[in-house]
């Protein structure tokens, strides 16, 4: 006895709807897209001095804002002087980044050298004053 496979029917064309895939990276892609991180400037407004020597610097660097009243602030969040070495410690424990310092113009300049101070005695490679080209 013989047994043979016999097809009824003849094979279907498989089609494979794309439209679910497509839905799935367009998700993707806007998760993507709204949880990158960009530059963050602090969100304290800070009247900065103008330099004709300014010039652009890294992307990847560390912003603190003193404000004219000698707060500090990272991030748009005041940590006072005392937390600008901590910072600057955990941010450079991979690598020395720059620390950029938002410094408004009417701003006392024990502060400023108090906070440079702290960053340098964190670990930061260069430390810099934010100007407006002028």
């Amino acid at each position: 006895m013989k047994f043979r496979r016999h097809l009824a029917e003849a094979e279907e064309n498989i089609d494979l709807n794309l439209i679910p895939l497509i839905d799935v990276i367009m998700f993707l892609l806007i998760f993507f897209i709204s949880t990158t991180s960009f530059v963050e400037e602090p969100g304290v407004t800070v009247d900065k001095p103008q330099a004709a020597s300014a010039r652009q610097l890294e992307k990847n660097s560390i912003i603190f804002a003193v404000t004219s009243d000698g707060k500090v602030a990272y991030g748009g969040k005041e940590i006072g002087l005392g937390g600008v070495r901590p910072t600057v410690k955990r941010l450079c424990a991979k690598e020395p980044l720059p620390v950029v310092i938002q410094s408004d113009e009417n701003s006392k300049s024990g502060v400023l050298i108090r906070v440079i101070d702290e960053a340098k005695l964190g670990g930061a490679k260069d430390v810099s004053l934010a100007t407006e080209k002028g």
